[in-house]
């Protein structure tokens, strides 16, 4: 077996009252987890649910060279004419950004230079901060559907929008192929595809925001809709008490400031929960203020 297809294995196992799913894409643990004692059909919609998401991260990772994201960011400068998929998620990414403020910023990821949250006191340079700023904002950036243009030396990173996406691309597959219920996890976000037949609620946790927090793990009933979760519980730099989480505001180029150290939305979608969970870490003190004004149901960690 190369190390590709064991990177790519699925397996399935009995959960509590259900069959789970299980495989590794976009850098998460991801699970489904089927209302069915049917390990056929669990087996079945675990391999959709896979192939999906390792399509989208093919498509869509920068770190998969050669793809439409390698294409953008290795263009030079020159215009690039991009599908009808990538299209949508460059609008959605404009919309976030518009919303947030310019908080929001697929062309930040090149802060990556000199930021790398390791749990370190490693704080870059002020200036090492100013020059690669010079090379981030979407005001740079010519966008006229189909055709996107950057200028040389910026990226873009579709990281920020990506994986909630493919949790709301799987979940309307496996609605259409099972009857059951299934959960769909890629890494903490969710989608439940239809309410449960043999339990109330599907019971779902959010994690801690450190093994030290006096407040334990969360457990929430869900029957319908998705969950997203933002934080900063794994990446962060802590220099002299002062603890820099990895949510980055690319105006400026440094952590945000007063952000939640997690965030968890509930919404009909994935890609909306986690559009807020996202934008409400940008908003930093603000993050409850701009949740309670969106009224939708959500949990903060600080």
């Amino acid at each position: 077996m190369s190390a590709r297809d064991s990177a790519r294995a699925i397996s399935v196992e009995a959960g509590q009252d259900c069959l789970v799913g299980r495989f590794g894409a976009m850098g998460s643990p991801c699970e489904i987890l089927i209302e069915s004692n049917d390990r056929e059909l669990a087996s079945e919609l675990t391999q959709i649910a896979a192939e999906e998401a390792w399509r989208i991260e093919e498509k869509f990772s920068r770190y998969i060279p050669g793809n439409i994201v390698g294409r953008i960011n290795f263009s030079h400068g020159k215009p690039v004419e991009v599908d009808d998929e990538t299209a949508s998620l460059l609008d959605f990414a404009v919309s976030l950004h518009s919303l947030s403020n310019g908080r929001f910023d697929i062309t930040s990821g090149v802060l990556r230079e000199v930021w790398t949250f390791d749990g370190s006191d490693h704080i870059p340079p002020a200036q090492a901060v100013t020059d690669v700023l010079q090379r981030v904002g979407w005001t740079r950036v010519t966008w006229r559907r189909p055709v996107l243009t950057l200028q040389p030396g910026m990226e873009i990173d579709l990281g920020g929008i990506g994986k909630e996406y493919a949790v709301d691309r799987v979940a309307g597959m496996l609605s259409e192929a099972a009857a059951c219920s299934v959960v769909v996890n890629f890494g903490g976000d969710l989608a439940v595809t239809r309410p449960p037949q043999e339990r109330r609620a599907w019971r779902i946790g959010i994690e801690p925001v450190s093994a030290e927090s006096r407040r334990g793990e969360t457990v929430l009933e869900v029957r319908a809709g998705a969950l997203a979760t933002s934080g900063d519980s794994r990446r962060f730099l802590l220099r002299d008490g002062v603890r820099y989480g990895h949510i980055l505001d690319p105006r400026s180029g440094w952590p945000v400031q007063g952000a939640p150290r997690s965030v968890t939305v509930a919404a009909d979608t994935c890609t909306q929960a986690g559009m807020l969970s996202t934008l409400a870490m940008l908003e930093g003190y603000n993050a409850e203020a701009f949740l309670d004004a969106e009224g939708l149901k959500h949990w903060c960690r600080r």
